[in-house]
């Protein structure tokens, strides 16, 4: 089962994709937002889809695929969590996971165009797995209960704008990752087990790989980011977190950074795929 949300922006319609068939949730939910998940959103669309009470989204193969989950309290973003990619940064494997966050207002569709900003020279890419939080966690005892506030998976592209990350005083991550477009989500959330430590997760520029690793590669799994995460902030529903990208980004000097007519693509297996056209701001 996948959460979507399909439409134009700002009018997107809540659906539920099971095998091939795509079907309407307006009569479960007016959204999949914060809410939806805080008030047992998931179980009622489970208890709708077995009682045969959905009906198919007719044209659903012709809408935008929007953000999967609309307007998030939080977005939380792991650094360096890939050892490889810690490496090709020129940085040794962070000893606690690193945390920045990234403005909620830069997440679009899946597919949307990602805009560079004015004066960009080194905008890259970051394939990630991405979590979605069901329900609210405040310092859980141990990461074995991190499974039980996760309400989902899906793919996501930390987009970053290296010179304002890097090139600012004190080490701006959240200013070089917040700008408009920066942050394609989806297409969906995964609802079935996913087991997220050894998932493939690949990237390409114009048809050329970029990335291709698995979170096998991860410093720090996703149990364990939740539970950590939970020790210094509290998770609300619908909060999404970044986990952190493989080696094969633009910084490390093996590629060109991105500019305006390039196409991005990532894949994360069984959780979908995204394709981004580049444009100039």
């Amino acid at each position: 089962m996948e959460l979507l949300r399909l439409g134009p922006p700002g009018a997107e319609v809540p659906a539920l994709r099971v095998a091939d068939t795509i079907l309407d949730l307006r009569s479960v939910t007016d959204d999949i937002d914060p809410d939806f998940f805080a008030t047992g959103g998931v179980d009622r669309v489970r208890e709708a889809h077995d009682a045969g009470r959905l009906d198919v989204l007719d044209g659903a193969d012709g809408l935008r695929v929007g953000v999967p989950v609309a307007r998030p309290g939080a977005v939380l973003c792991i650094g360096q969590n890939y050892a490889a990619h810690a490496a090709e940064s020129g940085s040794e494997p962070p000893r606690e996971p690193i945390l920045f966050l990234k403005a909620r207002s830069c997440l679009v569709g899946a597919n949307d165009d990602v805009v560079l900003p004015p004066g960009s020279a080194q905008s890259d890419w970051e394939a990630e797995l991405v979590v979605v939080i069901g329900a609210r966690a405040s310092r859980l005892d141990s990461p074995a209960e991190a499974a039980g506030v996760i309400a989902g998976l899906t793919v996501g592209n930390d987009v970053s704008e290296r010179s304002w990350q890097l090139g600012k005083d004190g080490g701006q991550w959240s200013q070089g990752k917040s700008f408009a477009t920066f942050g394609p989500l989806g297409p969906s959330i995964v609802l079935d087990p996913v087991d997220h430590g050894s998932l493939a997760i690949r990237s390409w520029v114009n048809g050329e790989p970029r990335q291709d690793s698995s979170t096998q590669d991860m410093i720090f799994g996703v149990d364990h980011l939740v539970w950590w995460l939970s020790q210094v902030l509290v998770l609300e529903p619908g909060d999404v977190v970044f986990t952190g990208t493989p080696e094969g980004v633009a910084l490390s000097g093996r590629y060109p950074y991105l500019r305006d007519g390039d196409v991005v693509e990532i894949s994360i297996d069984g959780l979908g795929r995204q394709r981004q056209s580049v444009v100039a701001g």
